[in-house]
């Protein structure tokens, strides 16, 4: 059986309307595209329903063939939403110009929704934010309370219908430092992530205020959530499979870390320029991207090999999103976020762009979505590395180059001429597994050599490789100052000759006499370019 071929919906300026997807990329010929500018666009969460407001009245359709459902006479809606069965439709709009009221929901079919009684309360004061678990019953609750007066902050869950005060909590994290929390639940509703900020940093570290991290589980286990590296998170999103989850923080360039479920550490991405992390729906790829005030880079990993498979870039971009068969993915700088260039493109993830289009100068482009489909509609597929063909090519990131002052260009890079030290990933640090390793013969030879040396003092180390020029400056450059440093240098230089000729007419020298020489060698060897570059 075909797989499905998931739609894009596209609202802008110059109307609505549905992009069949990948790899065809044209518009549905079974919806026709509403020229009228689009207010609000929805799928249902299974993605059969389409509904969109055009200010003048709502339309919901049968994605399938494009047959009109029911329609609507309310232009003035904002937004709307499907239920969970799909059976009702909740639009909202502005009532009147002092309020805004909440519409009363209504069926697809005109079957009115209406709660007429309250199944059950969870009697706690103050409780300031909740986040309802995904998936279906049973259905739990995480629950914030502030602290104060000296008290801590607190999150506790509770599994409906068992709301019977403290003792009935599933799990209980307390902590200090929040001003607010962000509550994230993962896809089995098994543990919530929960990020913690003040509005300000006492210790004048970060303009953003302070942030912590924590993880707390319905089997009552909760921890802190320890990251190696000072500054603001910036993201933290959880994979599908509910059993890891992957942390983007610290100050730029920002770290990324995958932990386990005990807040292990799993793989190390390094640093870079990111502040956001996208699982696919299969929960084998990994997009770590720097959008926002970041140039738009992207590295795609496998998450399985932590291997990485391409690093794309798309500037601009204010939107990211995953299409539902984990091979693509859309990126599009919308209004009003940013109201010049906007546009949209489909991409595969080895890098290779799909799909390309530029809005008209004179028009916005308001939002784009891709249409859901239920778990298991795309099973996953072996990750690819060779770039999908296609016409409009690839836009592979090119190595940022640091800035450097007018004095140190067209001279050699030390490392302190870089602003900042770029950590690499775990699988690409010195000693890494998958690197070449010595034999344990090699390791024992080696240490032989270090031995025998250092028992022989009679015996002359090698020769040392001439660490400074064969032939030295001889003119003057026409300014006294310059022409007295180049002088000495050049004694010194003289005295290291010296030196390597006592050393080849075979006159001991102690190691660590040796060592000293060396150092000196490369030292002055950078003080005579830097000095003959005056």
């Amino acid at each position: 059986m075909a797989a499905p071929t998931p739609h894009l919906a596209v609202r802008g300026s110059d109307g609505t309307f549905l992009l069949r997807g990948p790899p065809s990329c044209q518009e549905s010929s079974a919806f026709q595209k509403d020229e009228r500018q689009g207010r609000y666009i929805a799928f249902s969460s299974d993605g059969s329903l389409f509904g969109w407001c055009n200010g003048s009245q709502v339309s919901v359709i049968k994605v399938s063939t494009g047959d009109l459902v029911k329609s609507f006479d309310l232009p003035k809606t904002t937004a709307l939403e499907f239920s969970p069965l799909n059976r009702v439709l909740a639009t909202w709009q502005q009532y009147t110009k002092l309020f805004k009221r909440c519409l009363l929901c209504f069926a697809i079919y005109a079957v009115f929704c209406c709660v007429e009684t309250i199944a059950n309360k969870l009697h706690l004061q103050k409780v300031s934010e909740f986040a309802l678990s995904p998936g279906s019953q049973p259905s739990k609750v995480a629950v914030y309370v502030p602290g104060s007066k000296g008290a801590p902050s607190f999150v506790r869950l509770y599994q409906y219908p068992n709301f019977g005060g403290p003792t009935s909590a599933l799990a209980n994290k307390s902590f200090f430092k929040a001003d607010k929390v962000a509550m994230l639940w993962n896809k089995k509703a098994t543990a919530v992530l929960v990020t913690a900020s003040t509005e300000v940093d006492k210790t004048g570290a970060s303009y953003y205020g302070e942030q912590t991290l924590h993880y707390v589980a319905t089997n009552g286990e909760s921890a802190v959530v320890q990251l190696p590296k000072n500054g603001p998170i910036y993201d933290v999103s959880w994979n599908p499979n509910s059993s890891e989850f992957c942390v983007v923080y610290g100050f730029m360039p920002a770290k990324a870390t995958v932990f386990n479920h005990k807040c292990e550490s799993v793989f190390d991405f390094g640093t870079g320029p990111r502040n956001a992390a996208f699982y696919s729906p299969q929960g084998h790829i990994l997009v770590l991207a720097g959008f926002g005030n970041l140039r738009g880079q992207m590295e795609v990993w496998d998450v399985k090999k932590y291997k990485q498979v391409s690093k794309p870039q798309a500037e601009d971009t204010t939107h990211f999103s995953w299409c539902p068969d984990g091979e693509h993915i859309v990126t599009s700088t919308c209004s009003p976020r940013l109201r010049v260039s906007n546009g949209y493109k489909i991409w595969h993830y080895t890098g290779t762009v799909l799909y390309k289009h530029d809005t008209p100068s004179n028009k916005e482009l308001w939002e784009v979505l891709w249409q859901p489909f239920p778990t298991g509609a795309f099973p996953e597929k072996p990750v690819k590395y060779q770039a999908s063909p296609s016409e409009l090519g690839s836009t592979e990131a090119k190595p940022a180059q640091a800035y450097r002052p007018p004095a140190l260009r067209n001279k050699p890079q030390t490392a302190s001429s870089k602003l900042h030290e770029e950590e690499p990933p775990q699988n690409m640090k010195p000693g890494a597994a998958g690197e070449k390793q010595m034999s344990k013969a090699a390791l024992k030879n080696q240490k032989n050599s270090v031995s025998a040396f250092e028992t022989k003092p009679d015996e002359a180390p090698p020769p040392v490789a001439d660490s400074a020029p064969a032939s030295h400056v001889t003119s003057s450059c026409g300014d006294p100052e310059t022409d007295k440093k180049i002088k000495n240098l050049k004694k010194k230089l003289k005295a290291i000759d010296e030196l390597k000729e006592q050393q080849a007419a075979g006159k001991v020298m102690q190691k660590n006499q040796l060592e000293k020489m060396q150092k000196e060698a490369q030292l002055l060897k950078e003080l005579e370019e830097l000095e003959l570059g005056l």
